[in-house]
């Protein structure tokens, strides 16, 4: 009964489950998730029994087919770990596969690495990590939690990301496509907590939370080696990226355009960030191919900085960063009530400027705010987000922030 009510709503979100179940781990037919991989077949259920287990497991060429995904679950959710090697699990051509329950850490190398094998005219694609925490890498360079080279069409909710390598991201996107990162937390990361790049395109990250979340807690781009693009002709690092009602408390910053066209950051909150609120760079200096960082749109978005932040938007050279909208932001320093506000590159309508938002309490982290905000029914009518962090709906005058007015 406990496992038909566990596989029960998966069956009903993405299409009949097949009647084999492989149950694997401590004691069962199946030893690991390898040996399970290689026997699954599309609709089938790899159930993954309770207790730690080491990494370096496969799931080579694992695919599922529509209306018969493939659901590697946890028998119950944070309660199955697979602890260290270099990958807790590596996958290449991985497609209609749904993840769910699992905690990785201690890894070497990347916690998490699913790929497309290197052939990028045919990604992996419809795959969904759902209840998962990746936490604690051993390691201290460019490695991360959660590699992802060459995937379409990905679902990430409800999942945590902690302690990051210094040098690495939460989740690292090279070459990904239509992807949608929501309800997730990310604490005490390295150099990013979510970083797109390589092609990326048409990716939303929503009511997420980002506590110290890396020095660049969201890299909209980035610097991509030439070879690793996905398309190969791309003329940018990253393109229609979405980054909705999220809440940032510390980081360098929270937010950096790099070499990214028309993205959008609409409807957070940002509180006492490291250094500065915004950056907007051009790290990819071939100007033959790739155009300039541009076009992108910073609004309805608190912004709450303290003594740390200097430069509240710092550009670097080779940028278009004239051709970025803002607008509709309130802008408050906690520290100088004088403040006269932020040196933008191009004008801000319905900007403002050094109005409390009223936040419920800041310090605790709860950044709801009331009908006495400055911030209340002040935001641009903008279609999307729909819902604000704590997934209620924007009024039809949206307020300014991640969160709407309670009614």
């Amino acid at each position: 009964m406990r496992l038909l009510i566990l596989l029960l709503p998966l069956a009903c979100l993405y299409g009949p489950l097949s009647a084999t179940i492989l149950h694997t781990g401590h004691g069962q037919r199946y030893a690991d998730i390898t040996a399970a991989a290689k026997t699954a077949v599309p609709g089938d259920t790899i159930l993954v029994h309770n207790g730690a287990y080491r990494g370096d497991q496969s799931l080579q060429g694992l695919q599922g087919a529509p209306g018969k995904w493939i659901y590697i679950i946890a028998e119950k959710s944070g309660a199955v770990l697979f602890e260290g090697g270099n990958t807790a699990w590596r996958g290449s051509d991985l497609a209609y596969l749904h993840i769910e329950g699992f905690v990785f850490a201690g890894q070497k190398g990347n916690g998490l690495n699913l790929d497309d094998g290197g052939t990028y005219t045919s990604p992996a694609h419809h795959i969904v990590l759902q209840h998962c925490t990746f936490r604690d890498m051993a390691a201290t360079g460019n490695n991360d939690l959660l590699k992802l080279s060459g995937v379409d069409d990905l679902t990430i909710v409800h999942c945590t990301f902690l302690n990051g390598s210094p040098g690495g991201s939460g989740i690292d996107m090279v070459g990904c496509h239509n992807g949608l990162i929501r309800q997730c937390r990310f604490e005490n990361m390295g150099a990013n907590a979510v970083q797109m790049k390589g092609g990326s395109s048409n990716i939303r990250i929503e009511a997420c939370m980002f506590r110290n979340a890396g020095s660049r807690a969201i890299n909209l781009g980035g610097s991509t080696g030439l070879a690793f693009f996905r398309p190969a002709n791309a003329t940018w690092e990253a393109a229609d990226l979405k980054v909705y009602s999220n809440v940032f408390i510390g980081s360098d910053v929270p937010v950096a355009f790099v070499g990214c066209i028309r993205s959008e950051v609409v409807n957070n909150t940002i509180y006492k960030p490291g250094r500065w609120a915004i950056r907007i760079l051009q790290e990819n200096r071939d100007t033959t191919r790739f155009v300039k960082c541009g076009d992108n749109i910073f609004r309805n978005n608190i912004v709450c900085i303290d003594e740390q932040v200097r430069t509240v938007c710092s550009i670097g050279p080779g940028t278009a960063a004239e051709s970025f909208t803002f607008s509709n932001n309130l802008w408050v320093h906690t520290g100088n009530g004088a403040w006269s506000g932020p040196s933008l590159p191009a004008p801000e309508a319905g900007g403002l400027v050094g109005k409390d938002p009223l936040f419920r309490n800041a310090e605790e982290g709860d950044f709801r705010i009331e009908d006495g905000s400055a911030a209340a029914g002040a935001g641009f009518g903008v279609r999307d987000p729909e819902r604000d962090y704590g997934g209620n709906l924007f009024g039809r005058m949206r307020s300014i922030g991640a969160f709407e007015v309670n009614e």
